[in-house]
């Protein structure tokens, strides 16, 4: 360990003697011992020094006096004046000054060499370099083998707080991912260091002061970000397997007692309420699937379905809001623009694919975060792949967008007017700015053309989702 001038005075070889009053700084480590015969040696001194001098140029009195204020604003320890040379003792100014600015002096007899001093205060250093390397070592070799036997980011900072005797805390965008205190950690009495990980993720780790650093954190910095590497892999791979089975129960192609037995595998409880949260991004869909979640949403399983981040939380709906919004800030803060939907609160294998289809069709709304509405049959239909609705669809109405493209007419205008004031000629013919008899001719052609006659119920009502599923498949398309 380091040596202070108090120890010093104890090595009994040495035969030094205090001669000063002082002792303010006798129990502060020595940094170094300087050996100066200088009558300003404050510019060489860095503080935390011994100063041994034999006072050659010290004269008198104020000159004495000087080389003590000096030495003391430099921030050094304490002085050795070497007798037996230049002076017989200790000089009375020297020691006066000393006590008034509360600065040790020791007298070093003339028979031991002042490199003995320094050698000694080396070999203090020495040692205590030594030892905090052994320290330093150790801590490493705890740090990984918290990750290498399976402890995990929780172990390893555990570990290390342990290690500094303070609170740690790691924090990703809005994400608080670990904290040994009660406390969220606060820039006023935390120190932060940046987690390398190679994307824009602003991971920071938060140590409370205070501490002492012996270098370990830099270490840990490493390992962390290298399990924070590990567990982006990791979230990819879960999300990817959990993605298949929400698919499957989506696409309606499993038995309930199958899918209810495949969920709870993904760790999704469908005989209880359960809500979905879905995100969207075109331009950052590859960041959105591997993103972290907020602390809102950390008892949530995710999974990728196409290019959604489909989060399903165990909730009854009044929650849900609240959660999605604490993703798009989240996503936000990340630098990831999505659109977010929310689905009901539904229990069984079913009632997640309502809830899906819901918060589906609320993501295409286009807001930062959309309520749930509840889910029209046509959108129900035609998210479900087992109904070939959208191919009905185009069979209906492509010859009349053929025709139109053809001929310049207006029968894809026509029929939505129809339809939009039910079934009125008037009501169209207003709103086109048409005679009623080209209201009706324009009438006749659409069911020359589709087969379907607008003014029968049954085929009304064929058009009529025909044209709701053309509008919804345009707007999951865009």
């Amino acid at each position: 360990m380091a040596i202070s001038l108090a120890a010093l005075l104890a090595v009994q070889s040495l035969g030094l003697k205090k001669s000063s009053l002082a002792e303010t700084t006798s129990h502060q480590d020595i940094r170094w011992v300087a050996v100066t015969e200088l009558e300003d040696p404050q510019r060489f001194l860095n503080g935390g020094e011994l100063v041994l001098t034999t006072g050659l140029r010290m004269k008198s009195a104020p000159e004495q006096r000087r080389f003590v204020r000096q030495v003391q604003r430099a921030g050094a320890v304490g002085i050795g004046f070497g007798v037996g040379l230049s002076h017989d003792a200790v000089p009375p100014a020297l020691i006066a000054e000393a006590n008034r600015w509360g600065l040790p002096v020791v007298e070093v007899p003339y028979g031991t060499p002042f490199i003995a001093i320094s050698k000694l205060v080396a070999d203090a250093q020495s040692a205590d370099h030594y030892s905090k390397l052994e320290r330093l070592i150790a801590g490493h070799q705890i740090l990984a083998r918290a990750l290498l036997t399976g402890g995990g980011l929780a172990e390893l900072l555990r570990h290390l707080g342990g290690m500094l005797r303070t609170e740690i805390a790691l924090t990703q965008f809005t994400a608080q991912l670990y904290n040994s205190g009660s406390e969220p950690p606060s820039a006023d009495s935390w120190t932060t260091y940046p987690i390398p990980t190679g994307r824009r993720d602003a991971c920071t780790l938060w140590v409370k002061q205070p501490f002492e650093d012996s270098g370990i954190i830099g270490y840990a910095q490493n390992l962390i970000s290298v399990e924070l590497n590990n567990m982006v892999k990791q979230r990819q791979a879960e999300r990817a397997l959990c993605g298949q089975v929400l698919e499957d129960v989506i696409h309606g192609t499993l038995e309930p007692s199958e899918a209810q037995r495949r969920l709870a595998g993904t760790g999704i409880n469908s005989t209880r309420k359960n809500v979905v949260i879905l995100a969207g991004s075109e331009a950052h869909h590859k960041q959105l699937v591997s993103s972290s979640l907020p602390q809102a949403l950390e008892n949530a399983v995710t999974a990728v379905v196409g290019k959604d981040l489909v989060t399903v939380v165990p909730d009854d709906g009044r929650g849900a809001t609240a959660m999605a919004r604490s993703l798009s800030d989240h996503l936000a803060e990340a630098g990831i623009h999505a659109t977010i939907g929310i689905g009901g609160a539904y229990t069984k294998p079913n009632g997640l694919r309502w809830s899906y289809f819901e918060a589906r069709d609320a993501a295409s709304h286009g807001l930062p975060v959309n309520e749930p509405e509840r889910l029209s049959l046509t959108s129900l239909l035609l998210a479900s792949e087992d109904v070939p609705l959208a191919d009905m669809a185009n069979e209906s109405l492509d010859p009349l967008r053929s025709f139109d493209a053809a001929h310049g007419a207006e029968l894809m205008a026509t029929l939505e007017s129809y339809l939009n004031n039910n079934g009125s000629v008037a009501a169209v013919a207003e709103a086109l700015t048409l005679h009623r008899n080209t209201v009706r001719y324009r009438l006749a052609q659409i069911t020359e053309l589709t087969g379907y006659d607008p003014s029968v119920t049954a085929d009304r009502v064929q058009l009529w989702l025909a044209l709701a599923v053309a509008r919804l498949g345009a707007r999951h398309a865009g």
